[in-house]
């Protein structure tokens, strides 16, 4: 058989994928500049990092950050909170919205779209900051892991992404034969509905569980004690105020712990990070196909 001729692209077929490179190109130095620098800056000379001479690569090489964020029990407690925050939330959120979406997926729910209508007005309309927190308090969460966790236990957005899901991906047939072969609804569900939903499934915890990583402001109005701080609560203090209140017992001035906390405020930035970046690739597979389905079909 005669040899395949490669095809030809026209000329402004080529300048269009030219540009096309080109614009990806700069959007991707956008993005990884800064995790760069920020790697950078976090083994470098504080005093380098001041004084604007560190751009791509550490210079001056130095460690202390690393080993101040190591010595600092807050930081660790912090860290070992935010885990606790994040798997407990998580599981509670993917398992509220799994139970809120799948009946509002089926069309056999009667007035599924009024519930639908009602839901969907949350989006739109709060009872505010103040209201919240009186409730919160009244239910006796404050200073508690459940005033994280519970106000936001179904994220609208991912309701409505899960239920579309359901409806686009899931044929209604296959449901009422299984029906009809005497499954149970709950055995339907655990049986049929979740091996089927795993693309859905895995981009509800990347959404839930990045959500309460990166989380802080809900700790910051309803936690009172350090003990129970986050790691992104932490995070900011390291932002907002000296280092000398918080690293004690160093033999370096004044000068030299305001100097160091530059560079802790890097590392603990890239330390805060791992675990997102670490658990993106285990649902980097199921991600674009599950977000695709859910939110533009239908």
């Amino acid at each position: 058989m005669p040899k395949q001729q490669a095809v030809m692209k026209p000329s402004d077929e080529k300048v269009f994928d030219a540009v096309v490179y080109v614009i990806a190109a700069v959007i991707m130095i956008i993005v990884l500049y800064p995790l760069i620098y920020i790697v950078s800056a976090s083994f470098s000379d504080p005093s380098k990092v001041l004084n604007g001479d560190v751009w791509l690569l550490p210079k001056g090489v130095n460690l202390d950050a690393y080993s101040n964020i190591i010595e600092n029990d807050r930081i660790w407690t912090g860290y070992r909170n935010t885990i606790i925050y994040t798997v407990v939330g998580t599981i509670i959120n993917v398992l509220m919205t799994l139970l809120a979406a799948y009946p509002l997926s089926r069309p056999d729910l009667p007035g599924r779209n009024a519930i639908m209508v009602l839901i969907t007005l949350t989006m739109f309309f709060g009872g505010g900051l103040i209201p919240t927190y009186l409730l919160v308090k009244d239910l006796g969460m404050v200073n508690t892991m459940w005033a994280l966790i519970v106000p936001g236990a179904i994220a609208t957005y991912n309701l409505i992404v899960m239920r579309t899901y359901f409806q686009t991906s899931i044929p209604w047939e296959l449901q009422e034969a299984a029906h009809m072969d005497g499954c149970s609804n709950w055995r339907l569900l655990i049986s049929i509905i979740l091996p089927l939903s795993k693309p859905i499934l895995a981009v509800m915890v990347l959404f839930y569980a990045v959500g309460h990583w990166n989380s802080f402001f809900p700790a910051l109005i309803y936690i009172r004690e350090e003990t129970l701080h986050p790691l992104q609560l932490v995070l900011r203090e390291i932002l907002m105020i000296s280092q000398s209140s918080m690293f004690e017992g160093g033999s370096v001035g004044l000068e030299n712990q305001i100097l160091l906390a530059e560079t802790i405020k890097f590392a603990v930035i890239i330390i805060s990070s791992l675990p997102v970046l670490i658990m993106y690739p285990f649902v980097q597979r199921h991600f674009v196909k599950g977000v695709m389905i859910g939110s533009i079909k239908g």
